[in-house]
């Protein structure tokens, strides 16, 4: 994929433009870490770009950046620019095409973001971006106070960095979080929602909790039951989210609020019953044993255990059971198979046609 993306600097140079790879692949590479997200900036315009790529660049493009895609990557490649006035604390009011990439890397949040690799895979750093990943330490380009009232989403992105890399905040950024946090109140719930995801995905994300808390930012991101979590084994953000309990204010998809549903409901509930684990699988058992402090060991194993895990296991098909009793299709058939499934997590009906045949003529016929 480097490879590939150095050929894509090297096809724009070779028309009379500069370009650099910038940002987090940069970062990553340095630290060792994989990544397959690569951004690229240049002093050629969106116009250039189309033409210089041609059938290879999609339809749809932010203001300043076209996606190129080269064998199947999409690399996001953004003409140098300034960006001038944040009236909003998230947008810049204007944003005017430069032709320095130094000048375009004062408009970015971190120094450890602003690193850049030419065509030839040489690291430039402008902004002293190397010695912050050596000290593992979190720093704004320029005065923290200035970046954070341009951007508050830049706030929560200084904590996930210090999550997800495991570095510390700058004693700067930190003052400038205290006294800006209150504009994370008009962030959208949708962005503040995608930063405490990967928050709360990281391996580290006790770390970030911590952060998040020790800076009161709970406060303004409206989940009061933050410390509740860290009293918990939850290790998943959709264990985290149910504690939690925020689905009337931050947006899920359905599969989410199904199992934030499905985990808030089964913490009421005996993760060992055989019913509660036939129902609800070992993940969302899983899920809130950790949330309980129960041991998980004991839960998966109980769930092994059970004769059954899905209806289809049953050893007797809806047509047999029709057959059996000679009757058309109907409502009895749930009612049969609801019967004969709790027999068999019970172990009060064996798990075989024979057996389960027999119950049915006794009991139904």
């Amino acid at each position: 994929m480097l490879n590939n993306a150095l050929k894509l600097l090297k096809e724009i140079d070779n028309k009379g433009f500069v370009s650099y790879i910038v940002g987090g692949f940069v970062r990553d590479y340095l630290l060792g870490i994989e990544s397959n997200d690569i951004d690229i900036c240049t002093n050629a315009t969106p116009k250039d770009i189309k033409e210089i790529f041609k059938d290879n660049c999609l339809p749809c493009e932010d203001y300043g950046s076209v996606t190129v895609v080269i064998k199947g990557v999409n690399y996001e490649i953004t003409t140098f620019r300034k960006e001038i006035g944040y009236s909003d604390n998230r947008h810049p009011n204007e944003i005017k095409y430069i032709d320095s990439i130094e000048e375009d890397l004062l408009r970015r949040d971190f120094t450890i973001n602003t690193l850049c690799m030419d065509k030839n895979g040489h690291v430039i750093d402008c902004l002293g971006g190397k010695a912050d990943l050596a000290h593992k330490i979190i720093r704004t380009v320029g005065n923290s106070y200035d970046k954070f009232n341009e951007d508050s989403l830049r706030i929560l992105r200084a904590i996930r960095f210090a999550t997800i890399l495991d570095f510390e905040l700058d004693e700067e950024v930190i003052e400038a979080i205290k006294k800006t946090k209150g504009l994370l109140v008009d962030l959208s719930y949708t962005r503040k929602k995608e930063e405490l995801d990967k928050i709360f995905n990281s391996p580290n994300f006790k770390k970030g909790i911590k952060l998040l808390i020790d800076l009161g930012l709970d406060v303004e991101l409206e989940i009061p039951n933050l410390s509740k979590v860290l009293e918990t084994d939850v290790t998943s953000s959709i264990g985290i989210w149910s504690v939690l309990n925020v689905g009337d204010k931050y947006p899920f998809n359905k599969n989410e609020i199904d199992l934030i549903d499905s985990v808030n409901k089964v913490v009421e509930l005996d993760n060992l019953n055989p019913s509660v684990l036939y129902k609800y699988g070992l993940y969302v058992n899983s899920v809130a044993g950790k949330i309980k402090k129960d041991d998980i060991k004991t839960i998966t194993e109980a769930y092994n255990n059970l004769i059954i895990k899905s209806r289809k296991e049953i050893d007797i098909t809806a047509e047999e059971i029709m057959a059996i009793l000679n009757r058309e299709p109907g409502e009895y058939l749930k009612e049969i198979y609801d019967d004969i499934e709790e027999k068999i997590l019970y172990n009060k009906l064996e798990n075989n046609k024979m057996s389960i045949s027999k119950y049915i003529n006794d009991n139904y016929s």
